[in-house]
């Protein structure tokens, strides 16, 4: 494997950063998880304008225009001969001394990797999946605003060990008044009545990139779509239910906290959303060989 670092593709191995670096003593960075399909780095226009958001948001200016780290994105594909792959991009404060002072970093630190995808289980998909209601709290958006995708991930990993004690494959986090908001690394979407319902970004949840799609492809499908406060019981009650993020996609669910949701399969409006979705990669891919 080759990975980006800092404008060099070097040999795994040789991929080194600093330990004085913020983002390995402080989680001082950003980054974004993108899928390349056939070479082409889907949604990343979107990707990049949420890094740059991100970036924005912590003061950290980034160590290249937009277009330059779309063009290094796209060699570190290349450059380790990958079709369908798994990408990621992390930009961290950069080295210096010890203190929590920007301005002790004068550089950041750019790594970009890319490894072949693997793809889920098919029996996934066929079944759904299982999530669990967690006691660990989404942060307070006035702590950590949830616009921003930083590196910092402890209040999802702490979120993760208790979805994981529970035997689930997800965890449903709640916001600090007790309503859904998201899950670990995934955007929680249900259907009641032939509505389309998820947490909207007053929740205090991390605008998806995925979700986003989703809900333009349920638009577009017709489907009524709600987006807002909702209560877990709603979860609970629900007559389907699915998870995305940029490598499951749209992965169905079919039981909470052990209790079995709707019919206990996946239903028709998450399969027509999932089908919608991979018929959207194919109309980019089609497109771009145009």
């Amino acid at each position: 494997m080759l990975v980006y670092l800092n404008g060099a593709l070097v040999p795994k191995d040789e991929a080194k950063v600093s330990v004085f670096d913020h983002g390995y003593l402080y989680g001082d960075g950003v980054y974004e998880t993108l899928r390349a399909y056939e070479g082409f780095l889907f949604l990343l226009d979107r990707h990049l304008a949420r890094l740059k958001h991100s970036a924005d948001s912590i003061s950290l200016k980034l160590p290249l225009p937009l277009d330059k780290i779309a063009d290094a994105l796209n060699q570190t594909v290349k450059a380790n001969d990958l079709g369908d792959a798994y990408v990621r991009i992390h930009i961290s404060r950069g080295p210096g001394e010890i203190g929590l002072d920007p301005a002790l970093c004068p550089q950041p630190t750019m790594v970009i990797t890319a490894k072949p995808f693997k793809d889920y289980p098919k029996e996934q998909f066929e079944r759904g999946v299982s999530l669990a209601v967690v006691k660990t709290r989404r942060n307070h958006p006035l702590a950590l605003d949830p616009s921003i995708k930083g590196t910092n991930f402890l209040n999802n990993i702490l979120a993760k060990i208790e979805c994981i004690r529970a035997g689930a494959y997800e965890a449903v986090m709640l916001n600090w008044e007790g309503y859904v908001a998201e899950g670990t690394i995934s955007n929680i979407f249900f259907v009641k009545s032939g509505v389309l319902v998820t947490p909207g970004l007053q929740t205090g949840i991390l605008e998806g990139v995925t979700r986003g799609l989703v809900l333009d492809l349920a638009r577009a499908a017709k489907i009524e779509t709600r987006e807002g406060l909702i209560l877990p019981v709603e979860l609970f009650n629900a007559d389907e239910c699915f998870i995305t993020n940029t490598t499951m996609e749209v992965m169905p669910v079919t039981s909470i906290d052990d209790k079995s949701l709707g019919s206990g399969r996946p239903g028709p409006i998450t399969a027509a959303l999932r089908k919608a979705y991979k018929e959207e990669v194919k109309k980019c891919l089609k497109t771009r060989a145009g």
